[in-house]
Formats: structure tokens, sequence, C-alpha cells
């Protein structure tokens, strides 16, 4: 069976299939509107701290406080008081800059764009290298295409950060591009869920949901992950079910950092030699819920395309943008043809 059998083979049994599975995970949801994610338009922000001490820093309730200056567009700037700390596990021990977690006092986020996020991620580049705004930019993107895939994710936004590195009595300053990543406990607000802090298996949670999210993960070359033992990945309680929501995709094929390794998920060594091979991780699932998830991404192939579209220009290499394009591209090669979706996905499903 080739390539031109599949949309028509597909489409007569879709309006049931979506009849079936339709309860197991709503497109309209109950969100509740965010100004600091309501657009796409890069944000300039500036911060002014010390990276050495926020490493230093051994627990999770010790914050350094300063101010954040941000603008939109051709604004003023504002500025708000924020407490930083640190966060993250392999990027805190093998980056230079340090993962950051932004605390946002009530008061302070009141009237402003923050206004309702008490807790934000900061993801920086990890290293001080040519390619690092490139990086950021596709990680970035990760985030705008799950948007896409799944009506479960983190709301981000991309930002030009203007960090002023304190060095004892100097400063160094860095024009760099990072990421605002909204926190767990807000996504379950928005969408009217729960976080999870427990393990649940992936075959106990939304199969529609799984399947949406490991197409995805496959999509963009990320074996870094685990549903199971919540591994870059929040597992949120929603209408008595448990879904997970993706984050952390600098290890993935599409983003293709200088650091990339292929993961070991409890020491299990992965049949791949980089990050740019491509291996689904998903489990054996009902042959229907794979057909549906198939043709979701055909027909949002062109949709995900347009998102990468929209950042070219922000690209300082011209050649990292079309390998993006190009990487997604090879993904949807493997979808439209029958022999490779059975080869690369369909018979490559895990059972344990």
């Amino acid at each position: 069976m080739g390539k031109s059998t599949i949309l028509s083979i597909l489409l007569p049994t879709i309006f049931f299939i979506n009849i079936s599975l339709a309860q197991e995970s709503k497109k309209d949801l109950p969100e509740i509107p965010s100004a600091l994610f309501l657009n796409n338009e890069v944000m300039h922000i500036s911060l002014k701290y010390s990276n050495k001490d926020i490493k230093k820093v051994t627990n999770d309730s010790t914050f350094i406080t300063t101010f954040l200056k941000f603008k939109e567009q051709e604004e003023s700037w504002d500025s708000l008081e924020v407490n930083l700390r640190k966060r993250g596990n392999f990027r805190l021990k093998n980056c230079y800059f340090a993962p950051i977690k932004v605390k946002i006092k009530k008061k302070e986020g009141n009237n402003t764009l923050f206004e309702g996020h008490k807790n934000l991620k900061l993801v920086l580049p990890c290293l001080v290298e040519r390619e690092s705004n490139d990086n950021i930019i596709k990680e970035y993107l990760a985030y705008k295409l799950y948007e896409i895939v799944s009506p479960f994710h983190f709301k981000s936004k991309l930002v030009h950060l203007s960090y002023e590195e304190q060095k004892g009595k100097n400063t160094k300053p860095y024009e760099i591009f990072s990421i605002l990543v909204e926190d767990d406990k807000t996504v379950a607000k928005r969408i009217g869920g729960k976080v999870l802090n427990i393990k649940a298996h992936p075959l106990n949670q939304v199969p529609l949901e799984c399947v949406r999210n490991s197409f995805f993960q496959y999509m963009i070359g990320n074996t870094d992950f685990s549903t199971a033992y919540q591994h870059n990945t929040k597992l949120i309680f929603y209408e008595n079910k448990i879904i997970p929501v993706p984050y952390d995709f600098d290890m993935c094929g599409m983003v293709n950092t200088s650091y990339s390794t292929v993961s070991q998920i409890n020491n299990e060594q992965l049949s791949i030699d980089n990050v740019k091979q491509r291996l689904y991780r998903g489990f054996k699932r009902d042959p229907l819920i794979i057909a549906e998830v198939r043709l979701e991404f055909l027909k949002n192939r062109a949709a995900i395309l347009e998102a990468i579209k929209e950042c070219e220009l922000l690209f300082e290499n011209k050649a990292e943008y079309v390998s993006t394009i190009e990487y997604i591209e090879d993904f949807f090669e493997v979808l439209i043809d029958d022999r490779k979706f059975e080869k690369e996905i369909v018979s490559k499903g895990r059972s344990n």
C-alpha cells in the first residue's frame, strides 16, 4: 500500500473515529486569558543578577531579588520586582547560564502583562556560542508546534533578553533570546485541571493525548522524556483523566544543540547514534487512535510549517532555519508513506 492510498482509506473512517474519541480530549478548553501570551510578538526584557551567585544557592527556597524590565514593540519600558532562583538538572550542571525560575508577587504583577503569573520559567541559552540564539528559537518553536498538536500545552513567549551579568564590581552585557514558559500550576488552572505529582504508567493516561505526544516527540526527534516518570513531562488531572504535557526540548534533533546526547531512560541504551535520528517511543495503541493522530498531523502540516516560517527572519544563520524546515518535512514523508509509517512508527510501539 503506497502513498496514494492513505487519505482515501482514512478519510471515510475519520467521522466515526472522532465520535468515539471526542470525549477523551476536548479541543475547546475553558482557557483563562493571559495578556503575556496573547500574541507571538517578541518581547524585550532586561535583568541584572550574578549568574555565579544564583548557581551557588543549594536549596529551592532561597531567591535573589532584582528588577525585571519589560516592553512590547515601541512601548516604553516598565518594571517589576521579581525573585529568581536556579532550576533544572542537566542544564544547571552543564550550562554556563543557569535556567531560572521567576517568582512574582501578586501586587507586583497586578495591572501588568505578568498579572496572574505567580511563577514562570525563563529558559536561557545553555552556552555562550554562535548558535545560542538560533537554538533558543528552535526550542521555542517546539513549544509553539505542540500548541498546534494538542490543547494541553505550556504557553510560551520568545523574549529578547538584555542580561547584565554581575561579576563583582563589574558587569558583562549579553543580548540573547530566551523563552518565558508558564508554570505547570498555571497550565492546570487554565484548562480546569490539577497538577499530579505521582507516577502514572502511560497506558493509564489518556490514549489520544499520549499518542499525540508520542507523534510530536518523534516529529522533533526527542527521546529525552518519560511520561511515566515525569521526566520533562508534567501530568495534569483533567475530568478524571491523566494527561501528559511535555516541556524542555533542547535535547531534540530539531534543536540539535552542541551538547545534545542520546538519552538513556533508566539506563536503557536506545538504538540511535545521535539526536538527529528519530526513534518512536510511544506504546502500542488501538490502531484507530494511531490512524486518528496520523491524520491530525497531516491536516496540521501546513499550520506546523507556517509556524516555523513565521520565525524565519529571527534566525541569525539562514542554514539553521532551512535545516529546521527540512527536518520537519522529513517527518511528514514518514507519515505520508504507508511502508515508512509502519516501519518507523507502528512497528516501534512499545509494550513495556
